[in-house]
């Protein structure tokens, strides 16, 4: 059946600008909405390919829903790829909770969050009781803190509470940047640190960065594994 036929099947139902009502449409047009990220003027596709967003599906949603726009953005895909490695863990209808404080780094969270509202029942919540806490700490920053930790001779700190979730830990500044600037938002300054372990740690980030682009994440995989190890020790 052509999808505008499913469409004219359900004339007789009209659509709202509801969330409700988008998502029902979503569905009839048959994008699988649980790989797509909802905002009340944009829909951020997280999976192109299991989402089933094509292109003629986008030429239907747009013309019942021309004012809001569909991001087929290869970075964000990426991005949720990289983060739906820590969240996949979440304990479904959990609440979690997000700083009320309106930043860049927050509007990411939600976005990359939204979905986990529909496909576990999760909630988003930015006071009260909860399960689960956001922190936002990005990849770039906790490499850093390992390196400088390391340069002073004090090894790895090992300080992550089980009830925090790092949905941006997989992250790179880099690519959170670049999202942020696509899409308007402030994007993450250089924090001016004076202290010179943590000085030296961005300088040899520099340096790798240039020899071997995966550090980051090899870096945190290794750190993953001392902490692992530890605990069974203990």
């Amino acid at each position: 059946m052509d999808l505008f036929d499913m469409v004219s099947n359900n004339e007789d139902e009209s659509f709202t600008d509801s969330k409700k009502d988008i998502l029902k449409f979503l569905k009839i047009i048959g994008v699988d909405s649980r790989f797509v990220s909802y905002t009340p003027s944009k829909l951020y596709i997280n999976n192109l390919r299991f989402s089933k967003f094509s292109r003629k599906r986008e030429k239907t949603f747009y013309h019942q829903y021309p004012q809001i726009e569909v991001v087929r953005s290869s970075l964000f895909q990426k991005i949720c790829s990289k983060s739906s490695k820590i969240l996949a863990n979440i304990k479904p209808n959990s609440k979690i909770l997000i700083s009320d404080e309106n930043n860049s780094l927050n509007k990411l969270v939600e976005i990359i969050l939204e979905p986990y509202t529909r496909k576990y029942g999760v909630k988003l919540v930015y006071s009260g009781d909860y399960d689960y806490v956001v922190n936002p700490l990005i990849q770039d920053d906790e490499v850093n803190e390992i390196f400088a930790s390391l340069f002073k001779g004090e090894g790895i700190n090992f300080n992550k509470e089980d009830n925090e979730l790092y949905p941006l830990r997989n992250i790179e500044k880099k690519w959170i940047n670049d999202f942020l600037e696509n899409e308007g938002f402030e994007t993450l300054e250089n924090k001016n640190e004076k202290d010179e372990y943590v000085q030296l740690a961005n300088s040899f980030m520099e340096f790798l960065a240039d020899v071997a682009p995966q550090f980051r994440d090899n870096v945190l995989r290794a750190s993953d594994y001392i902490e692992e190890n530890l605990k069974v020790k203990e």
